[in-house]
């Protein structure tokens, strides 16, 4: 696997990841709490999609490694920032995923 092939394969799976992520973030979180929520989920999917495309011995190679974690973070970012949020889609996943508490009787 060559360092284009990592960042490609990171920024794939970097531009669906805010979909993913929005399914376990909720509206009424802070920004900083959906960000961590958001990095930890690109760290995650990053060593998956390493593991994925080289196998557990690609961790061998760290400058590939990173170029992955690097493209997924930056790709999820990006996206996120440019498509998701302003096409409202990932907010809306968000508000769809929310359990509502029902409603008191009163």
């Amino acid at each position: 696997m060559t360092t284009l092939d990592s960042l490609t394969a990171g920024a794939q799976v970097g531009a669906l990841l805010p979909l993913l992520t929005a399914v376990v973030q909720r509206p009424a979180w802070s920004a900083k709490a959906k960000k961590v929520v958001a990095v930890v989920a690109a760290l995650v999917a990053g060593i998956g999609t390493v593991a994925a495309n080289g196998g557990w011995a690609q961790f061998q190679h760290g400058q590939l490694t990173a170029a992955t974690l690097g493209g997924v973070l930056l790709a999820s970012q990006t996206s996120y920032d440019l498509l998701w949020k302003p096409s409202k889609l990932a907010p809306w996943i968000e508000t769809l995923t929310t359990k509502k508490a029902p409603q008191q009787a009163g």
